[in-house]
């Protein structure tokens, strides 16, 4: 199981660019990583030195971005960007709201959104949520016989 653009729109209240029903494959925080489907969330609070451009470039479909942060010019205006004002807070919801939504499913065969994270010191909580996305997802494989 997928999260999609719409259940960010439903986690983030305050939200513009192209509101489009597409699945998401990645969430990453490393913009040179390649992220087909992906979301983009510059997680090290780095001044845009392209950053959001490369993510971009690298299968980014849209961004979490830190409403105090000034958006690059060069942003397409139907981007969906979904704004925050703590980008970590902002993480740890998303995996929250996709552990719940996992754990209403019953499906053997579920293809799960990935969660690639530069190793930081930014939240430990996410990587113990993010565990337990890869265990579960590890168990469901094993039945498969993978």
């Amino acid at each position: 199981m997928y999260l999609d653009l719409k259940d960010l729109a439903f986690l983030f209240n305050d939200h513009r660019g192209a509101q489009v029903d597409l699945s998401v494959f990645t969430f990453t925080d490393d913009s040179k990583c390649r992220q087909p489907k992906g979301v983009y969330i510059p997680l090290s609070g780095e001044s845009d030195g392209g950053e959001l451009q490369e993510a971009i470039a690298n299968g980014a479909i849209a961004a979490i971005w830190d409403k105090g942060k000034k958006l690059p010019r060069y942003t397409p205006n139907h981007f969906p960007l979904f704004f925050t004002s703590n980008l970590v807070e902002a993480l740890q919801m998303v995996v929250q709201f996709y552990l719940e939504k996992l754990s209403g499913e019953e499906t053997k065969e579920m293809e799960t959104t990935k969660f690639v994270l530069n190793k930081n010191d930014l939240s430990y909580d996410i990587a113990v949520m993010l565990e337990k996305i890869s265990d579960r997802s590890n168990l469901e494989n094993m039945g498969r016989g993978e």
